[in-house]
């Protein structure tokens, strides 16, 4: 069930992507609340599945996982089940990884310090039971990359 969303809710979203950090007081204070209206709206957002998870954007680079490919995997089955994720998975250097429509079956989003790393993540990517082929873009650099846009 979806939740909906007021304009508070997008605009506490809007500042938790911003800094995931900040106070409750700050998070009030940027939409008009209390800190304890902000933290119980948090804390709705978190029980209804819309905020999934607080992290730490990680500059890639700057620890050594300078190398960006999106691998497209090949297979002559469905590759959209648990075996398939389970595999993925088990590859550290593999980001994402989305089931597709299109030119291949499954789209993963691969991040490595060298391209002798991405080389032997290929390699395992072969090893993935249902994989007959791959397809590999390498990032020569990046524009932008965001999280999705709270309307």
């Amino acid at each position: 069930m979806q939740m909906t969303l007021d304009d508070l809710d997008r605009g506490l979203l809007a500042a938790l992507q911003e800094d995931a950090g900040q106070s409750y007081a700050a998070l009030g204070e940027a939409v008009g609340l209390s800190a304890g209206s902000a933290h119980e709206r948090v804390r709705k957002l978190k029980a209804a599945g819309v905020i999934r998870r607080t992290t730490v954007d990680v500059d890639p680079a700057a620890v050594g996982l300078g190398v960006l490919a999106f691998v497209l995997l090949e297979s002559g089955a469905w590759m959209g089940d648990e075996p398939t994720l389970t595999a993925l998975r088990k590859i550290p250097s593999v980001e994402e990884a989305h089931v597709i429509a299109g030119p291949a079956s499954v789209l993963v989003k691969v991040r490595t310090a060298t391209t002798e790393d991405l080389q032997a993540t290929l390699r395992a990517l072969h090893q993935v039971d249902g994989v007959t082929s791959t397809q590999t873009v390498v990032v020569l650099e990046t524009f932008f990359e965001r999280q999705p846009a709270v309307v």
